[in-house]
C-alpha cells in the first residue's frame, strides 16, 4: 500500500533507507513489457498464422522462453491491464470493467465522475509494479494504454498518460499515439536512462492492433486478396504494424547496446477475432472466458541470462508482476496471487502449478464497490480440461451484441477440441465438481448464483 509520495520514495527513498534501494547490482537488468491490445493467440508468425507477417515477433519468439498456452485471468483491456500493474485478480483489484455503468448515472453527471475517480483511486491500495521498481533505482516509462489517471498516479517517473481531465479521456490520452505515431518519446526515454546509466523499465502498451483499424496503405495492400473480407485485411495489417513497431524498440536496444542485459516481457491484454463482415470482433473473442479471448502467447526474452525453450506448462499474466520484480531484485509483495517463474526459466525445471484461474465480468460495471453485480463468469484449465461457470451479474450494451455464454456448466477438452466446440460436461460430472470446488476455493462467490450440477 502507498503511504509516500512517488517523489519521496524515487528521491529521498535511498538516502533514508541505505544503499539497498538502490540497483546497485551491475547486472541489474533493463526491463521492457511489450502488450499488444486486441490480438488474437494465433496471429503471429510465430504461432502458426498462414497469412499474418510478424517477423520482428518472429525473432524475439527465437530468443525467448516461450509459453504457447498463455492466458491473461480477464479478456478485457482495463481489467488486465491493472493485473499487470499491481499483480492481484480484478475481483481483489476492483476494476472489474472498463467503466461505471451508464445506466446509474449519465456520463455527463458530476455522480458519473465521482463514480470514476473512485475507479481510478483503487490502484492506492496496492505497491505498484513501477513503484516497486523506482523503489529498487529504476528510472520508469509509460507509454500506450493506461487507464489509472496520470502515468504518475501509477507510480512511474516518466510517461506519455497526463490524465483524463475531459469527460471522453479513458484509457491514455497522449499515451495513445506511441507506435501509430512514431517512438520518439520512448527512444529518448532510454537515450537518458543509459545516459544516466540508470536500469530502465519501459511499459510499452501501443493502441495496436487496437480498432480503429486504419494501417499504411503499404501494408494494406499485402493482405487485400480476391477472397479476403476488407475488415480480417485490416486487421491483419494492423497486426503486422504493430510488429513494425516492436522491431523498432528492440532495434534502438541494440543500438545502445543494452539489449543483452535487457528482460524483455511480452503479453497481450485479450483476445480478438476479427468479424469477417464488419468492424469490431467476433463472438467468442474479447471479453469471454473462451480461448479466443483469455489465451496469449507470453514470452521472456533476457539475452545475458535465460536460453531460449518453449515451455509446455500453462503460464497466467497474474505471473509476470512477481517475475519481474524477481529479476529486478526488487521486494516482491507477500500477498501477490501469482508465481515467481525466474528459477523455473533459469533452471528450465518444471512449474509446480497445476492449474490457473480467471474470471470475466461485463464491460459496465454495475457497483463499483461490489464485483459480484457484474459477474458473468469464473474459469479453471487443469491439465487438458477447462471449466467456464456462468452466474447471473449484470449485463449491459455491449453483451447485446456479444451474448454471455451458455448457462451451466461447460468442459472442455482443450487437446481434442482447442475450439472449444463440444461441451462434455455432462460425460465428466466428476471433472466438473473436482474443477468447480478448486475454482470456489480460488474466488468464493455467494452472493450469486451458478449452476454446478449437470443434467443427466
Amino acid at each position: 500500500m502507498r503511504y509516500l509520495p512517488i517523489l519521496f520514495v524515487a528521491v529521498l527513498a535511498p538516502a533514508v533507507f541505505g544503499k539497498a534501494c538502490l540497483a546497485d547490482d551491475a547486472a541489474t537488468p533493463n526491463i521492457v513489457l511489450i502488450l499488444s491490445d486486441d490480438q488474437g493467440w494465433t496471429d503471429y508468425g510465430f504461432m502458426g498464422h498462414d497469412a499474418i507477417r510478424t517477423p520482428h515477433l518472429d525473432r524475439l519468439a527465437e530468443q525467448s522462453v516461450v509459453f504457447r498456452r498463455g492466458y491473461v485471468p480477464t479478456a478485457l483491456c482495463r481489467p488486465s491491464l491493472m493485473t499487470l500493474a499491481t499483480g492481484h485478480y480484478a475481483h481483489r483489484h476492483g476494476v472489474t470493467g472498463n467503466d461505471p455503468s451508464p445506466k446509474y448515472a449519465d456520463p455527463k453527471s458530476d455522480l458519473y465522475a465521482e463514480r470514476r475517480a473512485k475507479l481510478i483511486s483503487y490502484i492506492d491500495q496496492f505497491d505498484t509494479l513501477p513503484e516497486l521498481l523506482v523503489a529498487r533505482g529504476y528510472l520508469c516509462h509509460q507509454s500506450g494504454k493506461w487507464w489509472e489517471g496520470s502515468y504518475q498516479h501509477g507510480g512511474f517517473t516518466h510517461g506519455m498518460t497526463r490524465g483524463f481531465p475531459e469527460p471522453g479521456g479513458r484509457h491514455g490520452d497522449d499515451g495513445l499515439k506511441i507506435g501509430r505515431e512514431g517512438m520518439e518519446p520512448v527512444t529518448q526515454f532510454v537515450d537518458m536512462a543509459v545516459e544516466q546509466k540508470k536500469p530502465f523499465f519501459l511499459w510499452y502498451a501501443p493502441f495496436l492492433p487496437h480498432s480503429p483499424h486504419n494501417p499504411p496503405e503499404r501494408l494494406l495492400k499485402k493482405y487485400e486478396q480476391e477472397g479476403r473480407p476488407l475488415p480480417i485485411a485490416r486487421y491483419d495489417a494492423m497486426c503486422e504494424w504493430f510488429d513494425e513497431t516492436c522491431g523498432e524498440l528492440l532495434g534502438y536496444l541494440d543500438k545502445k547496446g543494452v539489449r543483452e542485459n535487457t528482460l524483455v516481457v511480452y503479453v497481450t491484454d485479450n483476445g480478438w477475432i476479427q468479424s469477417p463482415d464488419k468492424p469490431g470482433y467476433a463472438p467468442r473473442s474479447k471479453q469471454t472466458p473462451y480461448e479466443g479471448g483469455v489465451r496469449t502467447p507470453i514470452m521472456f526474452s533476457w539475452p545475458d541470462k535465460l536460453k531460449p525453450a518453449d515451455r509446455p506448462e500453462l503460464a497466467s499474466s497474474i505471473d509476470l508482476v512477481p517475475t519481474i520484480l524477481a529479476a529486478a531484485g526488487a521486494r516482491i509483495p507477500r500477498d501477490l496471487p501469482g508465481l515467481n517463474l525466474l528459477p523455473n526459466l533459469e533452471s528450465g525445471k518444471k512449474i509446480d502449478r497445476d492449474a490457473i484461474f480467471g474470471e470475466g465480468f461485463a464491460h459496465d460495471i454495475a457497483d463499483i464497490a461490489k464485483p459480484e453485480a457484474s459477474l458473468l463468469y469464473r474459469w479453471c484449465i487443469e491439465g487438458k480440461w477447462k471449466l467456464l461457470l456462468t452466474y447471473d451479474g449484470e449485463v449491459n450494451r455491449y453483451q447485446s451484441t456479444h451474448p454471455r455464454t451458455e448457462k451451466g456448466p461447460q468442459l472442455f477438452d482443450l487437446l481434442a477440441d482447442p475450439s472449444e466446440e463440444t461441451n462434455v460436461a455432462a460425460e465428466h460430472p466428476d471433472v466438473v465438481a473436482r474443477l468447480a470446488k478448486r475454482i470456489a476455493d480460488w474466488y468464493p462467490v455467494t452472493e450469486r448464483k451458478t449452476q454446478t450440477t449437470v443434467s443427466q
